[in-house]
Parts: C-alpha cells; structure tokens; sequence
C-alpha cells in the first residue's frame, strides 16, 4: 500500500513522522487529537484511526500505517485500548517499535479488572448508576439496537463514564470523536478474552523495546493491574504514577503539564 492510498491516518507535524498515538475505546476514533497536536509543534506525528472489527486487524492496521507512513522504529503512545494494541504490536513486529509509552491502560490480569467497573459505578450517582447500566445492557445484547441509536447510546455511556474517570477534568480539553459501535463491541470482547487467557500478558516476553507506563493516581484502572504484571514480564519497563490525575491525563488540570513533560522527557531519551 502506498501512502497516497492510505486512508483513517492523521499527520500532524512535518515529516519524519517517528510518533504515532493510538486512540482508545475500542473505537474511538480521533480521541487523542488534543496530544497530537500539542506533540507536533517540534516533530511529525501520525494518528491512525482504527477501524478493523478484530483485534488481528487493527494490529495489522497500524503495521501497514506505520510501514507506509512512517520513520520506524517508532515512538509509540497507546491510551487505553490502544495501549493493548501497541503492546501487542511490538511483541510481533518489534522493528517497528523504539518504546513504547503505555497511558491510561487497563489491568493486565483478569483479576484486576472487576475493580474498574466498580469503582466506576461508586463515583456516579443513583440515576446516573442507572442509566450507564441500561446503555451497557443495550451495546452487548441481541443486537437490536440501530446503528444511530448504538452510536448515541455509546457516547451517552462515555459522557457518564468520563465524570467517574476525571480528577479534575479541563471542560475545554476535548476532540471530536468518532464513535465506531461495531469496533467497540467485537474487539473489545476479543481483547477481554486475551487478558482472560493470560495470552495477553505473555506477549509481553517478547518486547524488547523500553515500556514507559504512565497511570493517573485516580484512574479506575488499578495501577496495580498495570505496573506488576508489566513488572514480571517485562525486559525494560518504568512505570509513572500521577497525582491529581484520572484517566486521560492530558485532560486533567493538575497532572496535565507533568503528562507532557514526561513525554517530552521519554520520546528524547535514547532507547
């Protein structure tokens, strides 16, 4: 594929493009626009915006974005979902990767994870419980929900999940996401299954590039569930926990700036 033929890739900066920044959700498409615009002042920075329904297609999404358009082996900042895809795209093509830089991720063990769901649902109220619960009731039954109806439903539930995420959220801070259902329902249920398995986490013994791990100290996400397990399968790994920080640091008006100074500090430093 030539890189006129490319397609759902955004270039922010001026060529080389050695940074890439992979979106969460499932399905999120665009949601890390905000870094990569304040990345790309002094570099090139690519943003794929994933739209494969599996797992092995997004991974081999972001390896024929990364080949085509840009300057491997590359720095590469995952958020959240795409955390798990940058980790499992640098235990099977690890010339592609120089480090990775892990943000926001989800535990690595399944025995973590009830705790995300839970500690969500204890920061919202009664009615707003309530609601969230309806909507996930709604993306993984039967499938009788329209696609209009599924897309809003989806970003409804992010809207409610964003308030149990954030410290001290920037209202300001925000992208325009594109919402993708589909993507959202089949890869993330694939990816649960991996981390179910065990599979997912002993990817992690074929990574040989540094792992940098940054993690909001308020994040529904165990930091537990990230830093031990990455701890015991890792050759090179250093994880970052910030204060006053939720999930998405660089929307987080007391962690915010120390997000960019850490990423500006590890894409400098030689691998």
């Amino acid at each position: 594929m030539s890189e006129n033929e490319i397609i759902d890739l955004r270039r922010h900066g001026r060529p080389p493009y050695a940074v890439a920044l992979l979106h969460g959700g499932p399905g999120a498409r665009g949601e890390m626009a905000p870094v990569a615009r304040a990345l790309s002042s002094s570099r090139g920075v690519l943003e794929p915006l994933q739209r494969a329904t599996s797992v092995r297609g997004q991974v081999e999404e972001l390896r024929r974005d990364l080949e085509a358009a840009g300057d491997p082996p590359m720095t590469l900042i995952g958020f959240s979902w795409g955390g798990w895809l940058g980790f499992i795209l640098a235990a099977e093509y690890p010339d592609l990767v120089r480090k990775l830089i892990l943000v926001g991720c989800p535990p690595f063990e399944e025995r973590y994870a009830p705790a995300v769901h839970l500690t969500r649902m204890s920061r919202l109220g009664a009615e707003e419980r309530r609601e969230a619960s309806s909507i996930l009731r709604l993306l993984v039954g039967p499938g009788n929900a329209g696609a209009e109806e599924s897309k809003g439903a989806l970003r409804r539930l992010g809207a409610i999940l964003s308030k149990a995420d954030s410290y001290d959220p920037i209202l300001s801070e925000s992208a325009d996401v594109d919402i993708q259902v589909e993507a959202f329902q089949a890869v993330w249920r694939e990816a649960a299954e991996l981390r179910k398995s065990g599979r997912l986490l002993v990817l992690g013994r074929r990574i040989d590039c540094p792992v940098v791990a940054i993690h909001g100290e308020y994040d529904p996400h165990p930091s537990d569930g990230v830093r031990l397990p990455l701890s015991s399968v890792l050759k090179s790994n250093r994880f970052v926990l910030l204060e006053g920080c939720g999930h998405k640091p660089w929307v987080e008006r007391q962690a915010r700036d120390r997000f960019y100074e850490i990423l500006e500090e590890e894409m400098r430093i030689p691998s």
